[in-house]
């Protein structure tokens, strides 16, 4: 664990800086006392003050989504939370879950017999038991892209799908694309179901025709390219957009494993913007999530939720976040086709 040195020399100032950031004195700048507090959380400190505090414990149910180390999307949306909560010196409980697990823990149980006051849910599926159980619950929660209709004391947090997608339509559209394909996530996920209704949206409304061939459901994985991206060039795409960057990277490497070139033949949208994006060769074009945002909207939700303002929905906005993975749309005199290009060997 870390301690308050560490602390100090992570940010180069002194011992005592950092115990009055940590203990709220009132002769240092509100701005230096929240780096100190987000900094604490991120090297995983904390206070004795927070260590005796009672009944002020929040939960994080985690399922499929990774959270560990920077690159992986969820940790800055659990950092987020952290850092937040920790300001007004919650003590967060981080827990991983399966399905298993809901099937042998009641959600209203569990979290009353652990003395939990609210809990933000991450990485759940439509179909999960606790899903069901959310309808009628007692408890405080908030899900991350999910939404329980009609319960007071449950509350979705997310970005803008709709937005995003339109956002990423427009960007290919403005630069000459019309056949534009769609490479969504996985079935069963109130994201994807979300981000495929605004891919169809917004093609009907910048006068572009869906064809059905060019789109498809996979799975949050690189691996989905393979299975579809031969099909989509076969059918004449000229930009795919990804349901996540994750994807989008597997798209990319398929596209150069077939012969085309990325921007030059087709051009390819991400989601997310995790670090992944920008490494990648070509820089990838993608619709950014606020992730770290995210995370402290869903402490300030939960919070008001604990005391009784029900909020609904809440949700942020995603932007653009343009590289090097689109281009102006090209004739394709140049272009391969795919349905007679032969794939390298992999």
């Amino acid at each position: 664990m870390a301690t308050i040195k560490d602390i100090a020399n992570r940010l180069g100032v002194s011992i005592s800086t950092v115990s009055k950031g940590l203990n709220g004195a009132s002769d240092i700048s509100e701005d230096l006392r929240q780096l100190v507090l987000d900094t604490a959380v991120e090297m995983g400190y904390a206070t004795k003050k927070s260590k005796k505090t009672e009944n002020r414990k929040l939960a994080v149910f985690i399922e499929n989504m990774e959270y560990d180390t920077p690159d992986q999307f969820g940790y800055d949306i659990i950092l987020g939370f952290k850092q937040n909560a920790f300001r007004y010196d919650w003590d967060v409980t981080i827990i991983p879950v399966t399905p298993a697990f809901q099937l042998e823990e009641k959600y209203d149980t569990y979290m009353l017999k652990n003395g939990f006051c609210g809990a933000f849910l991450v990485g759940f599926a439509l179909h999960d038991e606790w899903m069901r159980q959310l309808e009628t619950t007692t408890m405080p929660t908030v899900l991350f892209d999910n939404y329980i209709k009609r319960n007071p004391n449950v509350c979705y947090v997310g970005t803008d799908n709709y937005e995003g997608i339109d956002t990423a339509v427009d960007h290919l559209y403005t630069l000459g694309h019309k056949k534009i394909a769609f490479l969504n996530g996985s079935l069963h996920s109130m994201v994807s179901e979300e981000r495929q209704a605004a891919y169809y949206d917004s093609m009907r409304a910048h006068g572009l025709d869906v064809i059905e061939e060019l789109t498809a459901y996979g799975y949050y994985v690189a691996d989905s390219a393979k299975y579809h991206v031969p099909a989509f060039l076969g059918a004449g795409a000229t930009a795919i957009i990804c349901g996540n960057d994750l994807i989008a990277s597997g798209v990319i490497a398929e596209c150069r494993l077939r012969g085309f070139r990325v921007p030059e033949d087709i051009s390819v949208v991400g989601f997310d913007d995790i670090p992944l994006a920008a490494s990648l060769v070509p820089p990838l074009t993608t619709i950014r999530q606020e992730r770290n945002e995210l995370g402290k909207c869903a402490y300030v939700v939960l919070n008001s939720l604990v005391h009784h303002i029900p909020f609904c929905r809440t949700q942020i906005r995603a932007r653009l976040v343009e590289r090097e993975s689109t281009a102006r749309y090209q004739p394709p005199a140049s272009r391969k086709s795919a349905a007679v290009s032969k794939p390298e060997q992999r």
